[in-house]
């Protein structure tokens, strides 16, 4: 039979077992290895399905690689060591000429034995490890890059991207109201410092004074000029021309009657484009009244807020002096009108001893004059926020404007009339 004509291993009656290597077979009877470890595996292998007998076929397999492998390397040191010893006595009869051939050798035919040579078994299981853990590389890099469902972070990546695209959108949609809110502010920025370059340069102008042409002190001057034409009276612009006094305080001299006649009296009028202290108003009125020959002197500031500090407008100071506040760019000449009045009053009656004026009546005109003008300045003031009004308001307005021209008509008259009455 086949199985007869086969090398086989000597039965051993006395073992517990029998083995029996048929050509590349090995033939395993009743043999009982009292291994812990080896029972473990194949049970650990057997509850996942994997036959025992295979398993012990592969323990088997993997054990007798790894026997030949020690064995190999045992007999390679062995014959190593055997080669070395033999050859050494040959080596010191010819005094070592053949020393660097016998190492050669011994080293040739330790690497055509040792395990590192290319068909050892320890190799080929490199061989096959590497190859093994070189495809599970390239699949899972291959799994992890695809798109479909293979990929177990397709889900992941695909919420990591929508993430991030809707992170972008939101940051640029945010980025772009930044923008529209920078370019209103820079808007913003831009008109402020125009309007605020317009003011500055709109003060510096009025600083200069005479620059613009017509600056405050010319305008007050032309508004007199205009009442003064209207009484008979003669208006002169003396800013820069000096006085009795050698001084230029007092920028326009009123002289009363001399339009038609000789002077009767005179008054001084001082424009302020600023607001001066208490002592320095008294200190430019009392030297217009100086420096003008004057007998009467009115200090004239733009605007109420440059009223000296514990002075009003339209009221009489010392028998002789006056303050009144006018709109900067637009004097008003109602204003401006009743403090003339007053101040013509009280110079003719300086000069005119007969003149027998009423100042109880006078003064009486000359307050309701003063009231009706703090009427007119609130009247306007609601006007500016009653545009849809503007009709009646203008009317009180109108009412009111003729109310003080009544008053200073009546003034007028007293005065007039105090007038003839010394001439006879």
């Amino acid at each position: 039979m086949e199985a007869s004509e086969r090398t086989q291993l000597p039965l051993d009656p006395d073992s517990e077992g029998t083995v029996r290597a048929l050509e590349d077979r090995l033939v395993i009877e009743r043999l009982e290895v009292s291994d812990e470890r080896a029972a473990r595996v194949v049970r650990d292998r057997a509850e996942r399905k994997h036959p025992p007998a295979e398993t012990v076929a592969k323990a088997i397999e993997i054990g007798a690689r790894l026997l030949e492998s020690e064995g190999t390397a045992a007999n390679v040191d062995y014959v190593k060591g055997e080669l070395e010893r033999q050859l050494a006595p040959l080596a010191e009869r010819l005094g070592g000429v053949i020393a660097d051939g016998q190492e050669t050798f011994v080293e040739r035919l330790a690497d055509s034995f040792d395990e590192g040579r290319s068909g050892s078994v320890q190799q080929q299981i490199r061989e096959l490890l590497s190859r093994a853990l070189d495809h599970q590389r390239s699949q899972l890099a291959k799994q992890f890059s695809t798109d479909d469902g293979t990929n177990p972070l397709a889900d992941f990546k695909a919420g990591v991207v929508r993430a991030m695209k809707s992170a972008q959108e939101a940051q640029q949609a945010e980025h772009h109201e930044d923008r529209k809110r920078i370019e209103a502010l820079t808007s913003e920025v831009t008109a402020l410092r125009e309007r605020l370059g317009a003011k500055e340069e709109l003060e510096a102008e009025q600083a200069r004074g005479s620059a613009k042409g017509r600056d405050f002190e010319g305008r007050v001057h032309e508004v007199l000029d205009s009442i003064a034409t209207a009484r008979g009276d003669a208006a002169h612009h003396v800013g820069d021309t000096q006085g009795e006094t050698r001084g230029k305080r007092g920028d326009s001299v009123v002289e009363i009657g001399a339009a038609a006649g000789p002077c009767l009296a005179r008054i001084a009028f001082e424009s302020k484009d600023s607001r001066p202290g208490r002592p320095d108003a008294w200190k430019a009125l009392n030297g217009a009244l100086e420096d003008r020959g004057a007998d009467f002197a009115v200090l004239v500031v733009a605007t109420e807020r440059n009223i000296p500090a514990g002075t009003q407008s339209l009221v009489e100071y010392e028998g002789n002096k006056m303050i009144v506040a006018l709109d900067r760019e637009e004097p008003e000449r109602l204003v401006l009108e009743t403090a003339y009045a007053l101040a013509r009053a009280r110079a003719l009656s300086t000069h005119e001893e007969e003149l027998a004026l009423d100042a109880r009546a006078m003064k009486d005109a000359i307050e309701d004059s003063r009231r009706a003008l703090e009427h007119l300045k609130k009247g306007r003031q609601a006007l500016a926020g009653m545009r849809k009004n503007a009709d009646s308001v203008e009317e009180a307005l109108a009412a009111i404007e003729d109310g003080v021209k009544e008053a200073l008509g009546r003034a007028d008259g007293l005065l007039a009339d105090a007038l003839e009455s010394a001439a006879h």
